[in-house]
C-alpha cells in the first residue's frame, strides 16, 4: 500500500456500495474455469481503463497471533516474481503514465490500476503473474517489515487519532475481528515472517478466492478474451476457511475519555453496535442506510441543523456505517464542539437529541427525501471510472451477488418510513455502544505537544 484512502473516501465509497441498478452499470458478469469472477462495466467517456482484484480475505481473517497480517502480505505483494523483479511493478505502470494501488480491510485485500485502454492486456498479465507467482523470501520480506513498522508508528502511534480509534475499537468490539487494528499490533507485527506471509499468501490468494472488475473504455468480449489468456492460466487454489463471526460482545466501557498532548479541539466518537447486510433479519441494514443519510446530509443532516445550527453547540457532525461487513457492523456518530462549548454539554446533547428523535419519530417526508438523494447518488456513480469496482468488489468479497448491487436502489425505495424509526429507536435504546471522548491535555507543556504531533511520511493504503 503505499497511498491510504481517507475515513471520508471509504464513508463516500460505503455510501454508494451497491446503490446501483442495470441502468446505471450494466454489468457483464462471467466466471473462468478456474473460479475467477469477472465483472465488466464498460465507460466510453475517455480512453482508460480501471483494472481492480479484489482477494476474499482481511484483517478478520487473520489467525489468533497473527494480526497485521494480510496488511504485510499487501505489502510483499510489491516485492516482485521470477518475471517482475521488486518494485518494479509500480515502474512499469508508471512507465505508461498509469496508476497503481492497494489497501487492506477487514473483509477484503484489493489492488488496483488505471491506464490508457491499450495497456488492459499488460496489467492484466502482471497481475495474473502475481496471483500465483509471488516470491516471499527473508531478503524481501524482513525490510518490509520494518516499513510496517514504521508506517504504525506514523499513522497510530504518533497520531493522536490513531491512538484513539484502535482504544475506542478495541473498546467498543473487545475479542472480536473488528476491535483489533486491520495495521495489526505491534507486538503481534514484530513477529510475523516471510513463512507466515508465505502460508497466507497460499491459503487465500487464488483465482478461486479471488474478483476481478473491469471498468472503462473496453468491450465485454475483448475483457473475456484477454481474461481466458491471463487469469485463465493461473490454477486453482486449496483455499482455508474464512473467520466465522459469532455476535459481537459487550463493550468493555460505554464512556471513556483519552487525553492526548497532540490534540487541540476536542472530538467525540459514538459507536453503535448495528446489523449488517449479513446480518441483518429483514430490511434493518438498507433502514441504517437512509438513517446515515436522515442525520448527516451536509447541511440537510437532521443532526448538522439540531446541534450546529440549532443550539450552536458543535463545529461538525459525521456519521457513518459500514453495511458490507460479513460480521456484525458498527453505526458511527462524530461530532467536534464549538471552542467554547465544554465536550460533556455536547457529549449530553447527542444523547439528548437522539433520544428525542426516537421518541417522536421521523415524519414521512424527511424519510423520503432521504432516500431520494441516495437513489441520486447511484446516478454519479455512473461517471467514475473506479466506483463500479468498488462497489462490485465490496459486495463480491462479502458474499453478495452483482444482482444485489444492481438491486439497491429498489430496496432503498422500499425502506419504510417504520423502518427507519425502528432503526433510529434500535440505535437510541441499545447498551452496546461505547462513546469516546478524545480531549487535549492541558497538562502537557508546549514541548511536549509539539513533540506529540504526527511525523510526517510516505502514505500508505489501510483502511
Amino acid at each position: 500500500m503505499k497511498k491510504r484512502l481517507s475515513f471520508c473516501a471509504f464513508a463516500l465509497i460505503a455510501a454508494i456500495t451497491g446503490k446501483a441498478n442495470a441502468a446505471v452499470f450494466y454489468p457483464t458478469d462471467f466466471t473462468l474455469a478456474n473460479g475467477l469472477e469477472v465483472v465488466v462495466v464498460p465507460n466510453h467517456l475517455s480512453p482508460v481503463v480501471s483494472q481492480m482484484v479484489w482477494y476474499k480475505v482481511g484483517a478478520a481473517d487473520e489467525a489468533a497471533g497473527k494480526n497485521g497480517l494480510a496488511h504485510y502480505l499487501e505489502h510483499l505483494m510489491f516485492r516482485g516474481t521470477a518475471n517482475i523483479p521488486p518494485d518494479e511493478f509500480s515502474r512499469q505502470i508508471a512507465a505508461q503514465g498509469g496508476e497503481d494501488n492497494a489497501f487492506t480491510a477487514y473483509d477484503y485485500t484489493a489492488y488496483f490500476e488505471e491506464v490508457s485502454a491499450d495497456h488492459l492486456s499488460m496489467i492484466m498479465q502482471m497481475e495474473a503473474d502475481r496471483m500465483h507467482n509471488l516470491i516471499i523470501t527473508p531478503e524481501t520480506a524482513d525490510p518490509e517489515l520494518k516499513v510496517v513498522l514504521d508506517e504504525r508508528q506514523q499513522r497510530t502511534d504518533n497520531e493522536p487519532d490513531g491512538r484513539f480509534v484502535e482504544r475506542l475499537d478495541n473498546q467498543f468490539m473487545p475479542h472480536y475481528a473488528y476491535g483489533r487494528p486491520v495495521i495489526g499490533w505491534k507486538r503481534e507485527i514484530e513477529k510475523l515472517s516471510a513463512v507466515d506471509a508465505q502460508k497466507f499468501y497460499q491459503s487465500h490468494y487464488a483465482p478461486n478466492n479471488a474478483v476481478v472488475i473491469i471498468s472503462g473504455d473496453v468491450k465485454a468480449e475483448e475483457v473475456m478474451r484477454l481474461a481466458a489468456a491471463t487469469f485463465g492460466s493461473v490454477p486453482r487454489g486449496d483455499i482455508a476457511p474464512r473467520h466465522v463471526f459469532a455476535a459481537a460482545p459487550e463493550p468493555k466501557t460505554h464512556d471513556f475519555t483519552q487525553k492526548d498532548a497532540g490534540v487541540e479541539q476536542p472530538q467525540i466518537i459514538w459507536r453503535f453496535a448495528a446489523p449488517s447486510y449479513a446480518t441483518q433479519k429483514t430490511n434493518e441494514a438498507y433502514a441504517n442506510e437512509v438513517l446515515v443519510s436522515v442525520l448527516d446530509d451536509g447541511e440537510v443532516g437532521a443532526l448538522y441543523q439540531k446541534l450546529v445550527d440549532g443550539q450552536n453547540i458543535a463545529s461538525g457532525i459525521e456519521t457513518g456505517y459500514d453495511p458490507d461487513a460479513r460480521g456484525e457492523t458498527s453505526f458511527t456518530i462524530a461530532a467536534v464542539p464549538r471552542p467554547t462549548v465544554g465536550y460533556k454539554k455536547l457529549q449530553q446533547a447527542l444523547r439528548a437529541t437522539l433520544k428525542d428523535m426516537a421518541q417522536k419519530g421521523l415524519d414521512e417526508k424527511t424519510v423520503d427525501d432521504a432516500k431520494q438523494r441516495l437513489q441520486r447518488s447511484a446516478i454519479f456513480a455512473r461517471e467514475g471510472l473506479m466506483m463500479p469496482g468498488y462497489a462490485f468488489g465490496m459486495a463480491l468479497t462479502t458474499g453478495h451477488k452483482v444482482e444485489d448491487v444492481e438491486a439497491w436502489p429498489d430496496r432503498i425505495n422500499a425502506v419504510t418510513t417504520e423502518q427507519v424509526n425502528a432503526a433510529l429507536r434500535a440505535l437510541a435504546s441499545t447498551t452496546r455502544q461505547t462513546m469516546g471522548a478524545l480531549l487535549p491535555d492541558s497538562r502537557a507543556t508546549q514541548a511536549q505537544r509539539e513533540a506529540a504531533q504526527p511525523i510526517l511520511g510516505h502514505s500508505v493504503g489501510i483502511r
